[in-house]
C-alpha cells in the first residue's frame, strides 16, 4: 500500500487483500474510525469493512480495536 496523507481521510482501496496490512495501516484506520470524522458514511463503512475482513485473516492485528468491531474479546 502506498502511504497515506494524515490530512485526508482514505479508505483503503477496493479489492485490497486483508492479508498485506501491516500493523502501522490498521492503526491507521482504527484511528479514522475513532475519530468518525468522514466526508460521508461511506468512507466508515469502507474502512470498518476492511478492518472487518483483516480481522480474520490477521485477528492479532486487530485485537486491539476489537471494540470498534463491536465483537467480543475472548480473554482466554
Amino acid at each position: 500500500m502506498s502511504a497515506r496523507s494524515k490530512s485526508k481521510v482514505e479508505a483503503p482501496a477496493k479489492g485490497m487483500d486483508p492479508r498485506q496490512f501491516t500493523e502501522a495501516e490498521v492503526a491507521a484506520i482504527a484511528e479514522r474510525l475513532e475519530r468518525n470524522d468522514y466526508p460521508t458514511v461511506f468512507g466508515c463503512l469502507e474502512d470498518w469493512h476492511a478492518l472487518r475482513a483483516i480481522a480474520f485473516y490477521a485477528p492479532d492485528l486487530v485485537a486491539p480495536y476489537a471494540h470498534l468491531l463491536e465483537w467480543e474479546v475472548d480473554e482466554d
